[in-house]
């Protein structure tokens, strides 16, 4: 007889617990969990990209705010980490893919978490748009070989507008290429990518504090931007800050291919948004330290690239824009991810149209391939509207953000009725027999900050200021572009659900 020695004794895999952990929702496990913590923690900061989303919309708030927009950036930190905790609750309670759309649907009814999911990915799909937009701030300054059409690069102008969907579409097809290949390939490149981020911000942050020209003192000033009235000026410039912080749910959302995910979601969103928020807030403090003159006009269209480049030397400059190029296509990929289970979710619960096609997922490479198809092309078709009008560029990053913040607000308000009633509590033990993460007393206070905060910016964000969305004039469609792109998205929402429940009746009367 073969006995076996006690350190052989091996327990069941460490997916077992999560495996009959989705069974009691009503699910088999189909994706391949193959995800550890610093993959999960990959996810959410990846999506979040500090390099891709500060380098994309610094400008932008400086040209609005002028140095004084600094602040806005530990507000929308300490606002979004108020949103992250709620979800962290959230993910050790209800570990599934498609977390805003399931989390919202079991703290209110379908209907209501249809249309937040339904919203949540149509902005994921915005957002993979305006990621994929951010190759044209980089690429061309690295080499201008890289300027395909024309020959001016800013954004603002046609030539660079037209030059961003390209590059753009072509970053989207290798993106939609990974997204089909296997999640193991998926989760190397995406942790390779944040590796390689991280490591380039920490760089640029010491780069940008010891080439310093002035004191942290100028963060105070408004500069001539602001001139037209200071609030007025930071809310726009909250901009930039709030379209950074946002995707650490996509922890949440890779529950289902995560290894002990009541565990490790919820600390892996709340450590990538902090992390990434502190990262952001110090890169943006070294730009306008670092920055040749905060007057001749380059912050205000150049952005990071022209600090870079001019403070650093072309080298070095150009070796750590090259990160940056890493972290856009890591980015990219990470929230086209997002998207994809979001879809994938939904479809499950046949609640899309199409949803048999969408929520088949491939036995060997444990990937739903259609959802990534659709996510990539949409978003493609969405980088043609650069060709209209280089305001197309605002329009879609502002309009990404408004949707993800009405989304949230969409699981934070049921949640607060939830907690209001006595309805909610965390309890029970994660896969390792710890107590789940839990706000405890603080749950109430905390839920209702981040419904303020996430309510309140989704109103700013979408305001139609002129100033911001048709700064040349004569385009009303993308001055109201947020609020008619969020109309078209419910109206559609609203009439494929009709659509569906019609058909639905008139199936059951045969």
């Amino acid at each position: 007889m073969t006995t076996t020695a006690p350190s052989d004794v091996r327990p069941d895999p460490p997916e077992s617990s999560a495996d009959r952990s989705l069974a009691e929702f009503g699910y088999r496990q189909e994706l391949h969990r193959s995800l550890g913590r610093y993959a999960s923690f990959a996810a959410g900061f990846s999506f979040i990209s500090v390099l891709t989303t500060v380098f994309q919309f610094f400008a932008f708030g400086y040209a609005f705010g002028g140095p004084v927009f600094f602040w806005t950036w530990p507000a929308v930190l300490l606002g979004q980490l108020l949103v992250a905790a709620c979800f962290a609750e959230l993910a050790a309670r209800y570990p599934i893919s498609g977390a805003i759309y399931q989390w919202s649907s079991r703290l209110s009814n379908l209907t209501f978490g249809w249309f937040a999911g339904w919203i949540m990915v149509i902005g994921q799909i915005v957002v993979v748009a305006a990621a994929a937009l951010a190759l044209q701030l980089v690429l061309p300054a690295i080499w201008s070989g890289f300027q395909l059409i024309g020959t001016d690069t800013a954004v603002t102008s046609a030539d660079g507008a037209a030059n961003a969907a390209v590059l753009g579409v072509i970053l989207l097809a290798l993106t939609t290429l990974v997204n089909i290949l296997d999640n193991r390939v998926m989760s190397l490149i995406n942790r390779v990518g944040v590796t390689a981020e991280i490591i380039g911000a920490v760089l640029i942050i010491v780069l940008l504090l010891t080439h310093s020209e002035r004191s942290p003192g100028i963060t105070f000033h408004t500069g001539a931007a602001a001139q037209s009235g200071l609030f007025g000026a930071l809310m726009v410039g909250s901009f930039a800050a709030a379209y950074v912080m946002i995707g650490f749910d996509s922890a949440g959302e890779m529950s289902e291919e995560t290894h002990h995910p009541r565990r490790t979601a919820p600390r892996t969103i709340l450590v990538a948004l902090g992390a990434a928020g502190l990262l952001a807030t110090l890169i943006v403090l070294g730009g306008l330290l670092a920055a040749p003159s905060l007057t001749d006009g380059h912050l205000s269209v150049d952005g990071l690239s022209y600090v870079l480049t001019s403070s650093l030397g072309d080298g070095v400059g150009r070796v750590l824009l090259a990160d940056v190029v890493v972290a856009i296509a890591v980015a990219t990929l990470a929230i086209q991810t997002a998207a994809c289970r979001m879809l994938f979710s939904m479809a499950r619960d046949g609640r899309l149209p199409f949803s048999a096609q969408l929520a088949k997922v491939n036995p060997r490479t444990g990937m739903p391939s259609a959802p990534a198809l659709v996510v990539g092309v949409l978003a493609a078709v969405l980088l043609l509207l650069n060709f209209a009008s280089p305001d197309a560029f605002l329009a879609i990053g502002t309009t990404c953000i408004v949707m993800l913040y009405l989304a949230y607000a969409m699981v934070t308000g049921p949640l607060l009725v939830r907690r209001l009633r006595g309805e909610f509590a965390v309890e029970g033990t994660d896969e390792t027999g710890t107590k789940l993460f839990s706000l405890g007393h603080w749950g109430v206070p905390v839920n209702a900050l981040a419904l303020l905060y996430g309510l309140f910016m989704t109103v700013n964000l979408a305001w139609p200021r002129a100033a911001v969305y048709d700064p040349t004039g004569g385009h009303w469609y993308f001055q109201w572009f947020t609020v008619l792109f969020l109309l078209f998205t419910v109206g559609a929402g609203v009439g494929y659900r009709a659509w569906a429940q019609r058909g639905q009746a008139a199936s059951d009367g045969r």
